[in-house]
Order: C-alpha cells, then structure tokens, then sequence
C-alpha cells in the first residue's frame, strides 16, 4: 500500500468494509456529486466503480471455471470406469487447460480486488448534507462566539506563554527539543501540574456519562485504517517498521477499534467511552511565529470522547458532545467560538464537523482547541462494527462520533496568557484548584528544575 515496509498484518476485516460499494453500484451520479463536495476528483470514483465492475466480472469467471472443472473430473471418473481411457485423457487436458485459465483468472481477480480495495480506502466519507460548501478553511463558519472581548486584556495578558513559560520556569522547549528534537515540549513544576489537571478536570467533567479507558497508546495497521488516518495520512503519523506499530494521533483510534468485528447489541447502544491518552503527530507549519512554544508539537495529551451509536442517535449525539467541549472550555473562563467546518476543510473520515477555537491574548491568535465530528457510517463499516436491532432483522453497521473533550497544548497556552496577573504570576481558575495542592496562582516557585 505504499505506507509501510515491515511485514503487513492482514486487514482482519472482510473486503466489503470500506465505503459502502453499493454506493457505486446503485447511485454512481449521486456519489461523485457528494465527494466532488470534498475536492475528490470524478476520475478517482469512476476508476473505484470500474474496478469493482472489473473485479466482480472476473469473480463470476473464476467461478464458472470451477464449475466446468468440476464437471469435467466426473466425465473423468465416468469415462474411467465405462473403459475409455482415451476419452479419460482428453477430458484431463481439457481439464488441465481450464485449471491454467482458472490460475490466470484468479491471479487478476486478486490483483483487481486488492486495487478496488486500495482505491476505496482512499475515497473520503460523504459530507453531511448540512455541512456548510467551501473549498478550503477560508469557507469555515463562525457559528457563535462567547465571552470575547478584545478591550478586556491589559497589557501584562498580551505576553506569548512562551514567555511566561520561561519567566515562570513552568515550560522549557530548550529542554523539550533538547530530548526529543523541535516541537516537543517539557512542563516543569507547576506547569506540569496545568497539563495534568487539564486532563483530570475533562474526565470528571465526562464521567457522568462516559465509561473511562485506558487503551495502548500504540495501535497496528488495521486500526488506523479503520478510522482512515491511513494511507491518506501515512506522513503525518509515527510508525514503528520493526513491529508495523502506529503511535495514535488521537485517542479516537484505540477506542474506535476496540469494538472492531463486534456485533453489538440494541441495549449496549449509545456506547460511550472516554479515555485520556498521549497523542504523536508530525505537525508541520511555517516557520516562526506559527511553530512557536506550544501552537504545534508533535506529542501532547488530550482527553478524547467517543461515541458509538445508530444513526438515529447520532445528531443528538453529536450536539451533546459540542456541548460537553464547549462546557469545558467554559468552566475554563476562556474565550471560545465555534466554528462549523466547511466541505472543503473537512477530514477523510467526517461528515460534518466542528471546531472549538479558544482565544489567546499573548499569541492575538484563535487557537483550535477541539474538533467535534460525526463520522456517519465509514468507520464502523471499515471497523465492522455493527448491532442488532431490537426488532430482529439483519445487522446494521453502527455510526460513530467523537470529540476532544480537552486537547492540553493550546488551551494551556491560552489559559496562562489570559489569567496572567500583572505580577507576572498566573491565577489558577477555581475549577482547577482542586488539583493544584492547596495552590491558587503559579508563581513558578514549585518544583524549579533550573
């Protein structure tokens, strides 16, 4: 597939679990108009429907072949047994001749079928009626913003966290980089505390609804396919050849897979899970001032809500999850807008989206702290995940949605610019106090490493 070197492990899901081929089959017009939506190219849908023309063409073939084969080794057998051994033999060669063909049909047949598989796996999900035209995030929409107020900020909440970081000595990306190259961050004493009350103030926030997991923070192949961060995003992410292990750019992966080939029952139905991992990312971006301190790093550590439901559920699903990540933003006091992302900036795997951006008064940025997204069917059909209605009837492949319920780097960094007090201390919001030790400001004085 391109992506990987090391030995592959095999896709533990049937070949039919990508997009739903049908699709192709039945509503060929409808489709490419859906995904011209996303920028994909018709070409690239008509050579995905011509391949499973080709490939089901050629699976009827390969089984016709067998059957004359087999019809074939009876007259053998017959034609044995009623003594005509020169009869017996022409019908072996012709037998033989059909097994060549046979070989030959289901050697382009898998090829076919490993080429249609490859092309959908690379076709983007459709976007939601609803989700807003554009072509790239310039056509994002602004939906709401709350709490913003550029008068309010003085002059001493206009400093980068970069520069508190230092002054406190709560973040050190000398060190960060010291240890691991550019873009990775080291938190040290009170800083290090913010991005762990983070974390813990998102899972009690969720824990009322959300089952907490713990999942490995390295995944294989098949799970990262199943969500679509493969192949479309093989550069993006770090991969482990010698074990073909993936380390997760999203808590989303883990807890998406986990239920893979599974059939679900209706009472299991809305599943909701929430789990706080590391996250590892090749972010990229242009020098300056958009690499700077924490606005791109290659692992940081997030909070991630997933949901797992009927289609039915999902649109009421899909606006508690907005909720619960616009309430944590809240609780925060910061500054925030939602933004409804537009066809054109949507991911591969969404049918609509939102983002949650916080304001930053030192960096004067809006920085994305969240992304909401509903992922209709295309990751549980890739997963095989499905449920059995409570009617009876046939399975169905289940939706699935998910949201940072707090992502640590940005909100950090717009947390200590907004709430820095003219004495260059930081007062630490009253819903994070519990987690501070007795603390109510970072003075920089705990736990100093240099």
């Amino acid at each position: 597939m391109g992506y990987s070197t090391a030995v592959p492990v095999p896709l533990p899901v049937s070949f039919d679990h990508v997009i739903d081929v049908r699709r192709l089959r039945v509503e060929l017009d409808a489709t490419k108009a859906a995904l011209a939506r996303k920028g994909v190219p018709g070409a690239e849908v008509n050579r995905a429907a011509t391949l499973d023309v080709e490939q089901r063409r050629l699976a009827r073939e390969a089984e016709d072949l067998r059957g004359r084969v087999k019809v074939l080794s009876k007259q053998v057998g017959d034609a044995m047994r009623e003594g005509e051994p020169a009869k017996a033999e022409a019908l072996r060669e012709e037998s033989r001749l059909l097994g060549n063909e046979l070989a030959t049909v289901e050697r382009e047949g898998s090829k076919t079928e490993r080429q249609l598989r490859d092309a959908l796996l690379r076709l983007p999900n459709l976007p939601a009626p609803d989700a807003p035209d554009g072509t790239s995030e310039a056509d994002n929409v602004v939906v709401r913003t709350v709490g913003y107020d550029p008068a309010r900020y003085g002059p001493h909440q206009r400093v980068p966290h970069w520069d508190i970081g230092t002054d406190l000595h709560i973040l050190d990306m000398e060190r960060g980089a010291k240890i691991s190259g550019s873009m990775f961050s080291l938190f040290t004493g009170e800083g290090a505390t913010l991005a762990r009350a983070l974390c813990q103030l998102a899972l009690d926030r969720n824990s009322d609804a959300f089952t907490e997991v713990r999942p490995p923070s390295l995944v294989r192949t098949p799970a990262m396919e199943a969500v679509g961060q493969l192949p479309k995003f093989a550069d993006d992410a770090y991969h482990l050849e010698r074990d073909d292990l993936w380390a997760i750019p999203t808590g989303e992966v883990p807890l998406t897979f986990m239920r893979a080939n599974e059939i679900l029952t209706a009472e299991e139905l809305p599943m909701r899970l929430m789990a706080y991992t590391p996250c590892f990312r090749r972010e990229s971006g242009a020098a300056g001032r958009d690499t700077r301190g924490l606005l791109r790093v290659h692992e940081f550590d997030k909070v991630e809500l997933v949901a797992i439901c009927t289609r039915t559920d999902a649109p009421a699903l899909h606006q508690e999850l907005l909720e619960r990540a616009t309430g944590a933003i809240a609780a925060l006091g910061l500054p925030y807008r939602v933004v409804d992302i537009s066809t054109g900036d949507l991911g591969q795997s969404h049918a609509r989206q939102f983002d949650i951006e916080v304001y930053a008064p030192g960096c004067d940025m809006w920085l994305e702290a969240s992304s909401v997204s509903w992922f209709s069917d295309y990751q549980a059909r890739r997963a095989a995940i499905r449920y059995r209605p409570r009617t009876g009837g046939q399975t169905q492949v289940c939706d699935t949605l998910n949201g940072s319920a707090l992502a640590v780097p940005r909100v950090w960094a717009a947390l200590v610019e907004t709430y820095r007090q003219a004495d260059g201390s930081v007062e630490i919001p009253d819903c994070l106090q519990p987690y501070f030790r007795g603390l109510t400001s970072i003075t920089g004085s705990v736990g100093r490493v240099g």
